[in-house]
């Protein structure tokens, strides 16, 4: 991977950005490696280690001003573009909303499920002969270790009776959906509500329906947005399963609280996402706590202007794949969801390395 020094002084928006959100978010990875346990290093090399000297000044620190945050970060990290300026994407993704019973009726009768039991995590020790090393999950029977049944299978009845379901929805479309964004807010119509975020898949590839749509000369590369994949299925329902089908990757979930509503789900790092600070990356290659400064000069609608903010990584996910690929997290609920589904920009990639940790990468 191709790292590059860089100057805080050459970052355009770098001094404009307010950097109090992003210590925020870090602030929470810090309590979450020292009070549970350590993030997994990626292949970049940068280990929770090289992010003691970070979290020391931070106990003893707090910010006056937006400028002393700043400077907090320029003292203690440095800045590295990966790759070649604007080499890499960036697209967005958010948390649904989704009204939703308790019990399953002619209007609500689409499932969220939690995990079956019959689910088991797939790695070299129990792999079966056959099975392809992609998979994480499989399925565990009288007859011993195989793949997991797919989407159709599911939604044809296959964890039918079973008793996982969480809640049912109303549209099949959403909970699609609301399995490629990996979590959902339920708004119940006792005015309660609760969350639900990602606890396994059945372990299949994941294929993405916006590439089958342009494959089929539904759409342009342009065009296969959330908003006009959701316009075409409503235009046309009798094509709904065939093409969901085409992604045989189902996910199941596990139910949390809703502690704080201004923050995100409970992601992959462990801790509540900072909405438009938030950032998925490839945890095979970056660890988790990472900042980056993004620049994306295309990318107006999430910020009202070109989008130049200071981020976190804390989050993964199948599609974010690549040393300068990334997934904001643009919040919650359907506006989010208009923002994030249209985002899909080249975008300039700095990495931020604990000083400590810097002399390896020059």
């Amino acid at each position: 991977m191709k790292l590059a020094p860089v100057s805080y002084i050459d970052l355009e928006g770098w001094r404009e950005d307010d950097h109090e959100p992003a210590l925020a978010a870090l602030l929470r990875c810090m309590h979450h490696v020292t009070e549970v346990k350590p993030y997994r290093t990626g292949s970049l090399g940068l280990t929770t280690q090289d992010f003691l000297p970070v979290w020391s000044a931070l106990k003893d620190w707090r910010p006056g001003s937006r400028e002393e945050t700043r400077q907090f970060f320029e003292s203690h990290f440095r800045p590295f573009r990966v790759g070649d300026p604007d080499c890499g994407l960036v697209t967005a993704y958010y948390e649904p909303e989704l009204v939703v019973s308790n019990h399953r009726s002619e209007r609500f009768c689409h499932p969220l499920y939690r995990r079956p039991d019959d689910l088991i995590d797939i790695d070299d020790g129990n792999r079966p002969p056959g099975m392809a090393p992609d998979y994480a999950f499989g399925r565990t029977s009288a007859d011993g270790v195989g793949e997991y049944p797919d989407r159709q299978s599911i939604d044809r009845g296959f964890l039918d009776g079973r008793g996982l379901e969480i809640a049912w929805a109303e549209n099949k479309v959403d909970v699609f959906f609301v399995h490629v964004q990996g979590s959902a807010r339920l708004l119940f119509s006792d005015g309660s509500m609760r969350r639900i975020t990602y606890a396994a898949k059945a372990g299949h590839p994941y294929t993405s329906i916006g590439k089958v749509l342009v494959a089929q000369g539904i759409f342009t590369a342009g065009e296969a947005t959330m908003t006009g994949i959701r316009q075409w299925f409503a235009r046309h329902p009798d094509r709904v399963d065939d093409i969901l089908w085409r992604n045989r990757s189902y996910i199941f979930f596990r139910e949390a609280g809703v502690d704080d509503a201004r923050l995100g789900p409970v992601a992959a790092a462990k801790v509540p996402l900072e909405p438009g600070r938030s950032l998925a990356v490839d945890r095979m290659i970056h660890t988790f706590a990472t900042p980056f400064f993004i620049r994306a000069d295309s990318l107006h609608h999430l910020t009202g202007s070109p989008f130049r903010r200071l981020m976190i990584a804390q989050d993964t996910g199948s599609a974010i794949v690549g040393p300068a690929r990334g997934d904001i997290f643009a919040g919650t609920g359907h506006e989010a969801g208009e923002l994030a589904g249209s985002v899909n920009h080249a975008a300039d990639f700095i990495i931020l390395i604990a000083a400590a940790a810097a002399e390896r990468y020059l």
